[in-house]
């Protein structure tokens, strides 16, 4: 089994928002919702620290394929440790479906659902109010700035209108407890998304100055 010092290793020049930090919390995450669920543990975990292990680099232009790339870092990780082939395989699967803009290769396990759902819990609540302004920052875009009528309407910026954190709110994390697999993670998710909410809301009302 992988060990949370390799991964330490492997994330050592990962960006701040898919660092080691961000596996750590993944791995527990992920270990709460594979005993609920009843998925196999070991594969859970492996998939844990592997799933962001390649094309996190800042600046890097590998984001779009990591987890492909990930995948075949995982297996490479897994053969030297003596994993079989077909254990191997059913960890590749949970890293390349756990990515959510991504839809090529849905989650078709529990252990894939489990991953998929403990990643995405890590973009809601107040981990996900941090993770999301950091985002923004590294692309070089403000935290907030107030979106045109043309993103409310369809999801796309007018030119040279930013991407702030709250854009970001507004087309991906506002619909992620929507996506979840597994009952436990929804549940989870449903407060953690309450929070984000009245996070945003705040935001923009203390921007506007009515607060």
């Amino acid at each position: 089994m992988p060990s949370l010092a390799q991964a330490q290793a492997w994330y050592a020049g990962a960006d701040p928002v898919h660092d080691y930090q961000h596996i750590l919390r993944v791995y527990r995450m992920a270990e709460r919702l594979a005993q609920a669920e009843g998925a196999d543990l070991s594969v859970v975990r492996a998939a844990a620290l592997l799933h962001d292990a390649e094309g996190t680099a800042p600046g890097g232009s590998a984001r779009a394929t990591h987890h492909f790339s990930s995948a075949e870092f995982a297996a490479e990780v897994l053969r030297a440790e003596g994993w079989p082939a077909e254990r191997i395989a059913a960890v590749q699967h949970c890293i390349r479906a756990h990515r959510y803009r991504d839809t090529r290769e849905p989650p078709a396990t529990i252990e894939a659902k489990v991953i998929f759902d403990a990643d995405k819990l890590d973009v809601l609540g107040a981990i996900g109010a941090c993770r999301t302004a950091a985002y923004a920052a590294l692309a070089g875009q403000p935290f907030f700035a107030v979106p045109s009528a043309r993103f409310l309407a369809v999801g796309q910026e007018e030119p040279g209108e930013p991407h702030s954190s709250y854009h970001e709110f507004l087309f991906k994390l506002n619909k992620i407890k929507d996506r979840l697999f597994t009952p436990t993670a929804r549940a989870i998710a449903a407060q953690r998304h309450a929070y984000l909410q009245d996070f945003f809301d705040r935001l923009q009302a203390e921007w506007s100055g009515e607060m």
